[in-house]
């Protein structure tokens, strides 16, 4: 009996996917047979090792170095996977910086950097998309917040700030792309187990102190993966416009 492929030909962009929940995203996506471009904005060993993976997995993927934050880079992600894959059905906007300051030293420079991330990012990634995705018969655009975009967090004024922004702009978003059949969900992952970068944020940040679980345990990669390939899949194309929570029960919208 073959192996069933939900996004089987489909194609899939995943925007900061070289480690942790954007590398399981994309895994996930090729498993369920989709051709995947993977991206980082400086790190080519961890885009090469993402590709590596899938690639050994049976799965089909590209690397492209990306700033998400420059018009120009990221015309050339977007046609890059048309190019080596024919077109575009899903973009997953995942990039982000997750800081942590105090109100009194946030500067600005710090506050538009993570907002450019962000906000510009994804919303730069959707613009170019979406010519692509309209051609898709089952076009999806998942971004990728963070639970403390609902629920608030000490010392994250600006991270709080973009991914609750992600929620306004999946709405409009949604609004905008429903007349091609274009989905736009936010998925917003809460007390998930990654390996963090500690020269852009604490190794525990401060609201996993004060947040636990009622399941009792973080959550893994794979089970954010596992909700944005449903809503990248057939099992997804009724929703749209939405915020989901995957955090354990951590917060209860």
């Amino acid at each position: 009996m073959a192996e069933h492929k939900p996004l089987a030909g489909r194609v899939a962009v995943v925007t900061g996917s070289g480690r942790n929940i954007g590398r399981a995203i994309a895994m996930r996506l090729a498993a369920d047979g989709a051709n995947v471009l993977i991206n980082a904005r400086t790190r080519q060993d961890q885009v090469d090792e993402t590709v590596q993976a899938i690639r050994a997995a049976g799965g089909q993927a590209v690397g492209c170095l990306a700033d998400i934050t420059d018009p120009d880079a990221v015309r050339t992600l977007i046609g890059t996977a048309v190019r080596e894959f024919g077109g575009l059905d899903i973009l997953v906007n995942n990039a982000a910086i997750r800081r942590e300051a105090r109100i009194d030293s946030v500067s600005l420079q710090d506050w538009r950097d993570i907002l450019s991330i962000i906000l510009d990012g994804a919303f730069l990634c959707a613009q170019a998309a979406v010519p692509h995705l309209r051609k898709s018969a089952a076009g999806a655009i998942i971004n990728i917040g963070g639970m403390t975009g609902s629920s608030g967090a000490a010392d994250r004024i600006h991270v709080v700030t973009g991914k609750a922004g992600l929620q306004g702009m999946t709405k409009a978003l949604a609004w905008d792309l429903a007349p091609d059949n274009i989905t736009v969900n936010l998925v917003h992952p809460g007390m998930v187990d990654t390996k963090r970068d500690t020269s852009t944020v604490a190794a525990r940040p401060r609201h996993h102190d004060i947040h636990k679980p009622l399941l009792g345990r973080r959550g893994a990669p794979d089970e954010i993966a596992g909700m944005v390939a449903t809503l990248a899949g057939p099992d997804g194309r009724f929703v749209t416009g939405q915020t989901i929570h995957v955090n354990g029960g951590t917060y209860l919208p």
